[in-house]
């Protein structure tokens, strides 16, 4: 939560003129960060398989490049047999150079720059095809051993397609449609060119032939690629299911630390007053007279031992079960009133000053937990207050309107800024020890069962400002 507010606060004997306040902590977590979304993951994942395979397939593509040019020389034109090398070699050295690019800057991309790295450049992929596909046109005029060995090597080519190409699929499918279309055309060429009835009925039987061949490879391609999605989308579910459970483990860790922590806080600060109720009533006990010194020592202890339980209850029950928000819709000027009365003889207590400023807004809370949150705040920013005063004031901030509770006290630390929203954390050697570092533990699930961000801002020495953003309620919502 990023806010810039300026304020000039006056409190007896201290002036405190904060500007450029940076709202940096936030204390209610943010949504969770966006995670890519399963469609996108699996496709990538489909990307890079392709891309995995894409060098082996052009070593192979290489060396049938070679035993092509090796069976075709000498049995048809020398000048179109270099054309089509020439061809190959220059498809084969753009696959080549993209694998490369893949491989230095997009191995471990994910999203829209590997999409559109392969959406852009797939079409090198078709015109290797195309090369290989045009092939027909010339080992259909040699003899008939390497026109069935040639025929061999194109039909594997698109049998090698499948495990190699069908991860993603628009690559696949263009790769095999111009090898398809281009040996077609050979064989159809060669259908009007060559002379005899015996000739055009095998060519034409050949045709069909490969036609029927390339679709059964279509089919066999979209099954296989529809294998390693549903794989990959396992994957994901998986990998989900797993980050779900290591969560759940850390938070069940987490929250056995924090129980451990709770009940030795918790008995170091009950056995301090309770030792002094002991010591205190066997002193009353041997020396009566004493009472009037006694009795409020004995009654300071008390109240001590009351505070902590009252403390422990609440953090306790906001622990237990899950809060019941009764959502209505809240004046704030009634809201802010009423602390101002709950809270001004402790701010008088203490030699303080407790102002507030609002204006009629209309927000949608719970009055009780909303009252109990800044409740909280205003006590907190109190007990660490020694001199100047607390303010209470409504402001709107960026469209939201903001509770804001002011203290010209000594200010928090960056590195204490989180930590003070733990049970019984209590910043050492800052004045901030009497309490039992459970205040803000409870504004913490407050503003969380509420959705109530609240933000810090403070500077050590000057004093702190809380924030608590709220949701204004417009008449058509009322």
């Amino acid at each position: 939560m990023e806010k810039m507010v300026q304020v000039v606060f006056f409190g007896p004997g201290v002036t405190v003129n904060w500007v450029s306040m940076d709202f940096s902590v936030s204390i209610l977590p943010a949504n969770p960060a966006e995670n890519v979304s399963r469609d996108t993951w699996v496709e990538a994942r489909l990307i890079h398989t392709f891309m995995r395979f894409a060098l082996p397939a052009l070593s192979a593509t290489g060396v049938m490049t070679l035993v092509v040019v090796a069976l075709l020389y000498g049995g048809v034109g020398s000048t179109a047999l270099w054309l089509w090398t020439s061809a190959a070699m220059v498809s084969m050295l753009m696959r080549f150079t993209l694998i490369k690019v893949y491989q230095r800057t997009l191995r471990r991309s994910s999203g829209p720059p590997l999409q559109a790295f392969i959406t852009r450049y797939r079409w090198v992929w078709t015109l290797s095809a195309v090369i290989w596909g045009a092939s027909s046109f010339l080992f259909l005029t040699a003899p008939l051993q390497e026109q069935f060995v040639c025929m061999l090597i194109l039909i594997g080519m698109g049998g090698f397609a499948v495990g190699t190409f069908s991860s993603y699929l628009p690559v696949f499918s263009s790769y095999i449609s111009g090898l398809n279309a281009t040996l077609v055309a050979g064989l159809a060429y060669q259908l009007l060119v060559a002379g005899g009835t015996l000739s055009d009925i095998n060519t034409f039987l050949m045709i069909i032939m490969v036609m029927t061949y390339w679709a059964v490879i279509r089919v066999a391609g979209r099954r296989f690629h529809l294998a390693q999605r549903a794989n990959f989308e396992l994957q994901f579910e998986n990998s989900k299911l797993i980050a779900s459970l290591t969560e759940k483990s850390n938070a069940a860790e987490e929250a056995v630390a924090i129980k451990n922590r709770f009940i030795a806080s918790a008995a170091h600060d009950l056995r301090q007053p309770v030792h002094a109720l002991d010591m205190y009533a066997g002193w009353l006990v041997a020396e009566p007279e004493f009472v009037s010194q006694i009795a409020p020592k004995i009654v300071r202890c008390t109240q001590a031992v009351n505070d902590l339980f009252n403390s422990l209850f609440d953090l306790a029950g906001l622990e237990a079960d899950p809060l019941k928000v009764n959502w209505q819709s809240i004046d704030l000027v009634a809201l802010v009133q009423d602390l101002e009365l709950q809270y001004a003889p402790l701010a008088a207590e203490r030699g303080l000053q407790l102002r507030t400023r609002a204006r009629p807004v209309t927000v949608r809370s719970d009055p009780v937990l909303l009252k109990r949150l800044m409740g909280n705040l205003l006590s907190n920013a109190l007990k660490n207050t020694h001199q100047g005063g607390v303010l209470l004031a409504l402001r709107k901030r960026r469209g939201l309107w903001c509770l804001e509770v002011w203290d010209t006290g000594s200010g928090i630390d960056k590195a204490h800024q989180q930590a003070i929203f733990q049970e019984f954390y209590r910043i050492p050697s800052q004045g901030t020890e009497q309490g039992f570092g459970l205040g803000l533990a409870i504004v913490l699930r407050l503003s969380q069962a509420l959705g109530h961000p609240v933000g810090l801002a403070s500077r050590p020495e000057r004093g702190s400002v809380f924030c608590v953003e709220l949701q204004e309620l417009h008449p058509a919502e009322s």
